[in-house]
């Protein structure tokens, strides 16, 4: 699997693009500055590193994601299952729940969504 890995304040920034994709770079300054409170230099910093680990694309000032919101939270989740759980997805639900009681409609989702998996 390739690695998805991002750090707190990169997945946040990361996030900006995903949700307002594509999107002038002048444009992300600006919208850095006010959701995450960045300046210029660390927002091109943080950019220039996402598209050199192949994460983001920045051609002619235009920012767009090369991998979708859903591939790093698919990695981010499967990385802590095997850290935390040794790949135990039920010792992580079991852990996760923490004696939560879940509703019917989201029993019947886990469920269909365990059995679609097994198929």
């Amino acid at each position: 699997m390739e690695s998805y890995k991002l750090f707190d304040a990169e997945y946040k920034f990361a996030c900006l693009i995903w949700d307002n994709e594509p999107i002038n770079s002048t444009e992300l300054v600006k919208l850095s500055k006010s959701k995450l409170g960045w300046s210029k230099s660390t927002t091109y910093t943080v950019l220039r590193k996402l598209c050199e680990r192949g994460i983001l694309r920045n051609e002619q000032a235009v920012v767009t994601s090369l991998i979708k919101k859903t591939e790093a939270q698919k990695y981010e989740s499967q990385t802590v299952v095997e850290k935390a759980f040794d790949g135990s997805l039920p010792q992580f639900l079991t852990a996760f729940l923490g004696g939560k009681k879940l509703s019917r409609k989201e029993a019947e989702e886990l469920k269909r969504i365990i059995e679609e998996s097994t198929q």
